[in-house]
């Protein structure tokens, strides 16, 4: 199984400007490689797009300055928009699963700038990994590589930090999980409320909001092209980031629990797309990072031989009793607890959820959608007493 594993790098000045001369190459052979398939009626294959963007370019006067970077990223930014390319046909014609790719676009200066390294154009030492023709760059390990990269890619964010992402193969270490199954109610002030009664808050952003509030009207002052509101996008940028990494550090750690520690996982399919509509709490839904922590899961179960399922967005699970199953009905999400008419049990609103989506993932109860009706006679539905029918020929026969 192959996986990435980035750090963060601190290059010196001279070597800031030899990345910025590389991915602005790289930029330019990705932007002209587009234009040129635009232009033409039927997509070249990539060593043609070589030879018009990189190889004949460089004999130019134009694009000279091409031969002063390697060529194995220029070559990679070609080989990446065949790729973009290739997805973005297969998803128009349904040979690809999941949403709709859009077409690749044209990139920016300002936007991330990446740079991709093969075999042959890169080296791992000690504490330093080398690049052609930028040199050895001194890197931060966090943690020890499991096998010998294949490819490395150099980042540089929108807030200006620079980073090494390479991909090596890795072996995943299965545990043994703790729990059967567990039923998990995604939210906004508890992000998950667990079937197992355990619950997690989502992590508090408020100090970095109310700072990335006044950066932004302070950055939306600032004359376009000058030099102070580009101190000031980098500014709102690493707050951007902050609040990024700390999400993502938040939903790996809690992802990573979920599937070590139980073997069927199951979730709602939640309608977000819709959810957003709603003025008043888009931004908060936006923000949680539900279908990021859907996806991490399914990825890292699928790796531990865990079992991962999706329950029907139309399943009542707000809306049945987890104990008796008798139906109440729609409740406004002002009420957080419900005392079930039929069994008389208290229930907290998203406990109650999470026991039904964990009875739905596991087979205990039907889905609603699919079975059309709650009730299904079995074998074992076997009346004690004779039917008053039975009891009605008895007399006839007498």
């Amino acid at each position: 199984m192959k996986s990435r594993y980035q750090f963060r790098i601190y290059p010196t000045p001279g070597q800031r400007q030899s990345l910025a001369r590389l991915f602005g190459c790289v930029r330019v052979v990705w932007n002209d490689a587009l234009h040129t398939c635009k232009q033409l009626d039927k997509l070249p294959k990539n060593s043609e797009l070589q030879k018009l963007c990189i190889t004949q370019p460089k004999k130019t006067e134009a694009r000279e300055w091409l031969g002063q970077v390697s060529a194995i990223p220029l070559q990679q930014s070609v080989a990446d928009l065949g790729v973009a390319f290739k997805n973005f046909f297969q998803s128009r014609s349904g040979m690809r699963l999941g949403k709709k790719v859009n077409p690749p676009r044209f990139k920016r200066k300002t936007n991330r700038q990446t740079a991709k390294f093969t075999r042959g154009g890169f080296k791992v030492k000690s504490q330093k990994v080398y690049l052609a023709k930028i040199g050895e760059i001194k890197i931060k390990w966090s943690r020890p590589l499991p096998s010998e990269p294949s490819s490395v890619t150099v980042i540089k964010d929108c807030a200006g930090r620079y980073f090494l992402s390479f991909v090596v193969e890795v072996e995943p270490e299965i545990k043994p999980p703790f729990n059967p199954s567990i039923g998990i109610d995604l939210g906004l002030k508890t992000f998950a409320c667990c079937s197992n009664g355990e619950k997690i808050d989502s992590p508090d952003y408020s100090r970095l909001y109310r700072k990335l509030k006044r950066e932004g009207r302070r950055l939306a002052k600032r004359e376009r092209g000058s030099k102070r509101r580009e101190r000031m996008r980098l500014r709102v940028a690493k707050l951007n980031a902050q609040i990024r990494d700390k999400r993502k550090d938040f939903l790996h750690k809690l992802s990573t629990k979920v599937v070590d520690e139980n073997q069927i996982i199951a979730l709602e399919d939640l309608n977000v797309s819709g959810m957003l509509k709603n003025r008043k709490l888009s931004r908060a839904i936006s923000q949680a990072g539900w279908y990021e922590f859907r996806s991490l899961c399914e990825g890292k179960a699928c790796n531990h031989n865990r079992d991962f399922r999706i329950i029907s967005r139309w399943e009542p699970t707000s809306q049945v009793c987890s104990e008796c199953g008798y139906r109440w009905g729609k409740i406004d999400l002002s009420v957080r607890t419900i005392v079930c008419i039929s069994c008389g049990v208290e229930h907290d609103r998203d406990d109650n959820a999470s026991a039904n989506i964990e009875r739905v993932g596991v087979g205990h109860t039907h889905d609603y959608k699919r079975t059309g009706s709650a009730c299904k006679t079995s074998n074992e539905a076997v009346c004690d007493e004779p039917s008053t029918q039975r009891k009605y020929i008895q007399r006839l026969a007498v």
